[in-house]
């Protein structure tokens, strides 16, 4: 049987968020995502959150849809991209976040080096808009993007970034703020994909989101924000039962990501 991949691009993502905010998209950033922008078109949004699991797979998803509940009913559009190779960590977050494939944004490899290659950051700070990103230490959204006039906030664990992120929505400061977890990834890296902690760490992902959602009701509400939930790439089980991700095949490939607008 040939293997299937996603026809949308996560390339085209990072210009649908900026416009989303009806700001120029990175410069050397792929077409945006049609359907996103059809999804976005005439809503006014003016803030986005971007939670980032790392390493949820479409076939995760098809698999265990009704773990996926609170994430469906707090977001009405569902994206199956197709991620960029190799599907590692740091190459896929450089492609969301500047619209460009790796051998243009620099990152072609599992390392973390600080893109130079302009960003939705960027855009946003020069159209005079505030984002911040949220992570743990030595992850790669922690590291890849940093160097720009904007605010890092770099804690110990999923869960201080998840209460971070909420104490930030209450501040209502930001105009954008992206959310890195990657309980998921390192869990199923250990254990294989569907092995009960890996399940128990993505229903605590899918948990998160939920709260950074009815965050944003409570004290968003003079916003129209675009929320998403918005994995990285996938993952596949390898021999001795442990998970890995980076090759070129569906597993690995196709990501799902949702949208809503509150």
């Amino acid at each position: 049987m040939q293997d299937v991949f996603c026809d949308l691009k996560l390339t085209g993502i990072a210009s649908s968020l900026c416009n989303a905010l009806g700001v120029s998209a990175p410069e050397q950033s792929e077409k945006s995502v049609e359907v996103l922008d059809k999804f976005t078109e005439n809503k006014k949004t003016d803030r986005i959150l971007m939670y980032n699991p790392d390493a949820v797979a479409l076939w995760i998803y098809e698999k265990y849809t009704g773990l996926f509940s609170d994430v469906m009913l707090n977001t009405q559009l569902t994206l199956p991209l197709k991620t960029v190779m190799p599907s590692v960590t740091p190459v896929c977050f450089g492609t969301m976040y500047t619209g460009a494939e790796p051998a243009v944004h620099g990152i072609q490899s599992y390392t973390k080096p600080v893109i130079k290659t302009d960003s939705v950051f960027d855009a946003l700070i020069r159209a005079g808009k505030k984002p911040c990103i949220v992570s743990t230490g030595n992850d790669s959204m922690s590291k890849i993007f940093l160097e720009r006039n904007m605010d890092y906030f770099i804690v110990e664990n999923p869960d201080e970034a998840n209460e971070k992120a909420i104490e930030l929505i209450k501040e209502d400061k930001y105009d954008f703020i992206a959310v890195y977890n990657g309980n998921y990834d390192g869990t199923m890296h250990k254990f294989g994909p569907e092995h009960e902690n890996s399940i128990a760490a993505l229903k605590h992902n899918i948990a998160a989101f939920k709260a950074l959602a009815e965050a944003v009701k409570e004290n968003w509400k003079d916003h129209n924000t675009l929320i998403g939930f918005a994995p990285d790439h996938g993952c596949h089980e390898i021999d001795g039962e442990c998970g890995s991700h980076g090759l070129d095949m569906p597993e690995d490939m196709n990501i799902i990501h949702f949208y809503g607008i509150i």
